[in-house]
């Protein structure tokens, strides 16, 4: 469109001005004045100076004639998005936090101690109680399950979310497994290869960032799950071929939790030497 609007002209005498002027001679540099872009409204040739729309009649675009007027996505004139843009994205960032993958998280934090004051009520033994912190730490391992699926799958990770999942994950099991040692269900070198495992791959996770992430393995995930069962079954006082069952699932959850750590060990090894060598190769090809 290469018409001047009599309205961005400046009402009535803008159109006079146009009329004298040359019919249909735009400033040179694209916009006037660095106002917004114009977008046409309505198709048709270009709005003469004879044709003009009266001011202050919204909406009395003569037919055939297009009216221009400021583009949604315009910007300031130099290129750059809108300042109210900018704003609302950073204000949708920072209440960002608080979406539904965090609060379940921030839930899951928050039944811990209730998870504790449950299984040790009334001396630790009762069924009733342990059924009640059965039932928290069955909600705990439920919402972990879906935190961490929901915030990559509407992309609601944050530096929180990052931090507080895995603190959430071995505070809940940490707890429940200190407190079956304590009450003498469960041995503490059961406990003790559990929360060794697991505080020390997070942190050999931590040393080895620098070269690369070690993706969860299916084996990880396996393992996790058997824990969290097993776990639960000795949380409730069962009896008779039940408590026998929990046994091997025990069994089985500390045999994966051996062999997957080591397995995770090998990978940090493998990605370390692998990242030394880039980097040597890097410098190496900067030298020459």
């Amino acid at each position: 469109m290469t018409g001047v609007p009599a309205s961005a002209a400046g009402g009535s005498s803008g159109a006079r001005k146009a009329a004298a002027g040359p019919a249909g001679r735009s400033r040179p540099g694209g916009n006037p004045g660095g106002e917004a872009p114009l977008t046409p409204v309505s198709g048709g040739t270009a709005d003469s100076a004879a044709g003009g729309v009266p001011d202050g009649i919204p909406g009395s675009t003569p037919h055939g004639v297009s009216r221009a007027v400021p583009s949604d996505d315009a910007g300031d004139g130099d290129g750059h998005p809108a300042r109210g843009k900018k704003i609302a994205a950073a204000a949708v960032n920072q209440a960002s936090v608080w979406n539904i993958a965090n609060l379940l998280t921030m839930l899951r934090l928050g039944l811990v101690p209730a998870f504790v004051a449950l299984m040790l009520a009334d001396g630790g033994h009762d069924p009733a109680w342990r059924s009640f912190a059965w039932a928290a730490f069955a909600v705990a391992m439920i919402t972990d399950l879906f935190d961490g699926h929901l915030a990559r799958t509407y992309d609601l990770v944050t530096d929180f979310g990052k931090i507080a999942d895995p603190i959430a994950d071995k505070a809940i099991m940490g707890a429940a497994l200190i407190c079956l040692s304590v009450l003498e269900d469960l041995p503490w070198w059961v406990t003790g290869v559990i929360l060794g495992r697991e505080l020390g791959i997070t942190l050999m996770r931590f040393l080895v960032i620098r070269y690369g992430v070690i993706p969860a393995s299916r084996g990880g995930k396996l393992k996790t799950l058997t824990q969290g069962v097993a776990v639960g079954m000795y949380v409730l006082a069962l009896t008779g071929w039940l408590a026998t069952l929990r046994f091997w699932v025990m069994a089985a959850a500390v045999v994966l939790t051996v062999v997957t750590g080591l397995d995770y060990v090998k990978q940090a090894i493998v990605l370390r030497r692998q990242g030394i060598a880039e980097r040597k190769a890097a410098l190496e090809e900067m030298e020459a």
